[in-house]
């Protein structure tokens, strides 16, 4: 994990999941556990609306900050329950769409907001 905490020679960008998701075991886990899944749920949902609002009328560096936010709370989640998030994004998703199998998504927007 030698890019973490740092823009390395490749910068942020090569921060994988799996990285961020230990960088965010390593600052918050006990607090983590011991909120549990349902308090840390409502910070998630609390992220959220901070992030529908600057969507609305935030700077692009205000989303930028929600949408970091919204992944830390989710990848929080994880830990709290033990999901491996690259893991599970590599099985839904790398193989294509988990409706349609494709790489490019031909789904049906029906019944899709």
């Amino acid at each position: 994990m030698e890019n973490a905490g740092s823009n390395g020679p490749l910068g942020p960008q090569a921060l994988t999941i799996a990285e961020f998701q230990e960088i965010i075991r390593r600052m918050y886990l006990p607090k983590d556990v011991a909120r549990g899944v349902e308090g840390t749920f409502l910070w998630l949902m609390a992220e959220l609306g901070e992030l529908a609002a600057a969507l609305r009328k935030g700077s692009l560096e205000e989303k930028a900050e929600e949408f970091a936010d919204v992944l830390a709370w989710l990848t929080t989640i994880a830990n709290v329950v033990g999901v491996d998030l690259a893991e599970a994004v590599w099985k839904e998703y790398a193989q294509g769409c988990p409706g349609c199998g494709q790489m490019v998504c031909i789904c049906p927007d029906a019944g899709k907001p």
